[in-house]
């Protein structure tokens, strides 16, 4: 059956090659300010588990990548607009995203939501809440009867509560536990909020056959287990 299961998706992979064979480039849009998912290392590049990622299946796709950094706030509208061909950037699938770009399947599953704060009897239920512009944590905040404060860059967020600003902030677990291991006056909190549909890739909708390529090479490196490794590798979720 697992022979089966890899000459399918090998058979897939291979079509979507055919199909996207006119786009040998690619132009991969992340933030590069959201560890371990994309960060800027000490070279100025682009790295992270999101660049191993998309390395990978770009060669799995036999097409090239090139890296483009954008804000996070601006990442979708610059996607439709045409600064690059793909959102690889720690972005979850919601409803209202996938009503303007196309999302490929899930590389990470879902996965929990945490709360960082300086004090364990931190009020979540009615305080003041900070989370980053246009997340699906600041939707969730929003919907609550905590104050949500909007901040563009996921570093604000954190000196927020350090400074007062914010009794929490809200973001995803992954993000959050290194930072709270480095800092003793951080603690994560035990409540979790499970929000979104998993991380995927985006693509305007008018490039399902692109789409479609990196699709059968993410499902390629689920059947033969490279993506669990390489999620293990980051410690960015759970595994496949």
């Amino acid at each position: 059956m697992k022979k089966l299961i890899l000459a399918t998706a090998a058979l897939a992979l291979s079509a979507g090659v055919a199909i996207a064979a006119s786009h040998s480039t690619v132009r991969m849009g992340t933030e590069g300010a959201y560890p371990p998912y994309n960060f800027i290392n000490d070279a100025g590049e682009v790295d992270g588990f999101e660049r191993e990622l998309g390395d990978e299946l770009c060669k799995r796709a036999e097409m090239t990548c090139e890296w483009v950094t954008n804000e996070w706030d601006s990442i979708i509208p610059n996607l439709v607009s045409g600064n690059y061909d793909t959102i690889i950037a720690g972005m979850s699938i919601t409803d209202e995203r996938d009503e303007v770009i196309d999302f490929t399947n899930a590389y990470i599953p879902p996965d929990p939501s945490a709360y960082l704060a300086m004090s364990a009897d931190a009020d979540l239920a009615s305080g003041v809440i900070a989370a980053q512009t246009n997340t699906i944590q600041a939707a969730f905040v929003a919907n609550t009867g905590a104050t949500l404060v909007e901040f563009a860059t996921p570093e604000e967020t954190i000196a927020a509560v350090k400074n007062g600003e914010a009794d929490a902030v809200l973001a995803d677990k992954n993000y959050l536990m290194p930072i709270a291991d480095g800092d003793g006056d951080l603690m994560l909190l035990d409540q979790e909020e499970m929000i979104g549909g998993g991380t995927a890739m985006g693509f305007r909708e008018s490039d399902s056959d692109l789409r479609d390529a990196f699709n059968a090479a993410i499902q390629s490196m689920k059947d033969d287990g490279t993506l669990n490794a390489m999620i293990a590798k980051w410690e960015v979720g759970s595994q496949w």
